[in-house]
């Protein structure tokens, strides 16, 4: 995430203002009167606090670039931080700081998210969508206010018996515990239902229902829309739909039904890894639809009374929640950003009956588990009214998978390591400025984590040659890796180039190459090695040099088109005796 003076630098250098503002900062140019000024601030600052905070810099214009774009600020800061505090409701405090940049003064002020709902002292309440304050509507004033309060919505009484829950929905409950890992957990399994729904956190003081409970396990739950989850099967993303599950509570029940059901219509694709183990990858794999399913069960707005939709195909899988992300919350910081559940409540019955992971780890898992398996990570959409998560299922990238599993296990589980990988199997160099935005975190952290690649033990990255130097150079792939993800990279004739450099270099030294040296170079397996030699004979940089046809072992020199081969000169015996009389012939 690029810094305040890093934005400003981009707007001298050419780049608009409008488009270096992002949901965490906006430029404004100062209004000529104290008064429209202050207004203008007070409501932007209102905006930021009923989002995630963020910084105001005033003095630009946002609507020009270079030298144009700063118009510079003339308010006082202590004033204009006062205002900001009489104009809105609760008073906002916020820091403001002075700077000088393009020989302009500028004010730059800092909005922490606020603890409560925000508006200005004339009713107005925004919030920050992206780069633009829209006012908020009732539903979302009360959401925000719930989530900032504290106020758990699933906490509260259904006015359910404990003679309402469905008996297989309880024996599931109790099966789910029993094959717990965690002793604990398995000790739940045995409690009375009484004693289990209070373990469960399902259950109020006065012995009734809480909603949760009621959604979990109880049939035709009050609290819940009458469909929970809507199930469509389609064998072309545009055809008819031939499989359709409407499936209402017990939410358990019905969490288990739609996970079977895309389980069965699942195609795999069988893998062997460098190791020799065979791993079967599935066209959406389970773990990351399985965290995807269950954020939008514990996360999606119930109190709106919309289903969960899923939509399956073989070109994508796509699952919709009804509401917005959490608050805080957004696509731009939803792999980092440390979150809260909507329905706590919910979120710790799902998480003691081992369906979820940890509060803020799921998106996570469902990045890594796409990536490792050769995929597109998933697509995640929030328009205010819904969030969608779509996940693409084209053919997987075998060679990415095999790669990934070459590496150190604790890289294997980062996704900041996943995420770059994949951005360099689709561009030659990374910079930690540009891949911030795409890992979620501050520039020093990013480049930390390129740093830490090109190093022992994962050893998978290197600085190119002409910005080594710098504080923060640019970063490649080794040729080692370039050639164990090959037609994975998308820009693969470089990696090729970066191929051939090392085997030209080893034929300059020895003369002859085989699958074995090629394996021993690149670090790559036997059937690696032998599509890199094909690749070779079929451009001529190497031919057969060995009479042997088949096998590891065979041998190949320098090809007619091995860079740098010269032609022999042959001079004709009899000219040169003739010509040099006592030299000999030349051949």
């Amino acid at each position: 995430m690029a810094s305040v003076e890093g934005e400003l630098r981009a707007i001298l250098a050419g780049r608009s203002a409008a488009k270096c503002e992002s949901a965490v900062l906006d430029f404004k140019e100062q209004k000529p009167q104290f008064k429209d000024a202050c207004l203008d601030l007070a409501d932007a600052a209102v905006c930021f606090a009923n989002s995630q905070g963020g910084t105001i810099v005033v003095g630009v214009a946002d609507a020009a670039s270079g030298q144009a774009a700063f118009t510079g600020c003339t308010l006082d800061a202590t004033r204009l931080r006062s205002r900001i505090h009489q104009l809105t409701q609760p008073p906002l405090l916020v820091e403001i700081s002075e700077l000088t940049f393009a020989d302009r003064r500028l004010l730059k002020i800092t909005v922490p998210e606020g603890i409560e709902v925000h508006s200005t002292t004339k009713g107005y309440t925004y919030h920050r969508i992206n780069t633009d304050c829209i006012p908020m509507r009732p539903l979302e004033i009360s959401r925000l206010a719930d989530d900032r309060r504290g106020i758990d919505w699933s906490a509260a009484s259904s006015g359910r018996q404990v003679n309402d829950l469905d008996p297989i929905a309880l024996r599931y409950c109790r099966r789910l515990l029993a094959s717990s890992a965690d002793s604990a957990r398995q000790r739940y399994a045995g409690f009375t239902d009484n004693d289990l729904l209070r373990a469960l956190k399902l259950m109020t003081p006065d012995g009734l229902l809480t909603r949760s409970g009621e959604i979990l396990l109880c049939a035709a739950a009050a609290s819940a829309p009458q469909e929970v989850i809507v199930y469509q099967h389609k064998r072309t993303q545009s055809g008819e739909a031939d499989a359709v599950l409407r499936l209402e509570t017990p939410l358990l029940l019905a969490f288990e039904d739609v996970t079977q059901a895309i389980r069965t219509r699942q195609g795999i694709t069988p893998v062997t890894l460098v190791s020799g183990q065979q791993i079967q990858i599935e066209d959406y794999p389970s773990a990351a639809i399985r965290e995807a399913l269950v954020n939008a069960l514990v996360h999606g707005d119930w109190r709106i009374k919309a289903p969960i939709n899923i939509e399956h195909s073989p070109q994508y899988l796509r699952i919709t929640s009804p509401g917005p992300l959490v608050s805080g919350v957004t696509v731009d910081n939803i792999l980092t950003r440390g979150s809260r559940a909507r329905f706590p409540s919910l979120a710790a019955a799902f998480l003691l009956l081992g369906l979820a992971e940890e509060v803020g780890q799921g998106v996570d898992r469902m990045y890594r588990e796409m990536i490792r398996s050769g995929r597109d990570v998933p697509q995640i959409e929030d328009d205010r009214e819904e969030v969608r998560v779509l996940f693409r299922g084209q053919p997987p990238k075998t060679r990415v998978t095999k790669f990934l599993s070459t590496l150190p296990p604790e890289e294997q589980q980062d996704t900041d390591t996943l995420l770059i990988i994949r951005r360099l199997c689709q561009k030659k160099t990374v910079t930690a400025e540009g891949i911030s935005k795409l890992i979620q975190r501050s520039e020093s952290e990013a480049q930390d984590s390129l740093r830490r690649l090109a190093g022992n033990p994962a050893n998978i990255l290197e600085p190119t040659r002409g910005t080594i130097n710098r504080k923060r150079p640019s970063y490649r792939l080794r040729a080692e890796a370039l050639a164990e993800l090959g037609s994975a990279v998308s820009y693969h004739s470089r990696a090729m180039e970066e191929i051939d450099k090392k085997v030209v270099e080893h034929l300059d030294d020895y003369g002859e190459i085989n699958n074995r040296t090629i394996q021993r170079l690149f670090d790559i397996d036997v059937y690696q090695a032998r599509d890199i030699l094909q690749n070779l004979v079929g451009r001529g940089v190497i031919v057969r040099s060995s009479a042997q046809k088949r096998g590891v072992a065979v041998r190949y020199s320098a090809g007619p088109a091995f860079p740098g081969k010269k032609r022999p000169r042959v001079r004709r015996g009899k000219e040169s005796t003739q010509g040099h009389p006592g030299e000999e012939a030349l051949f």
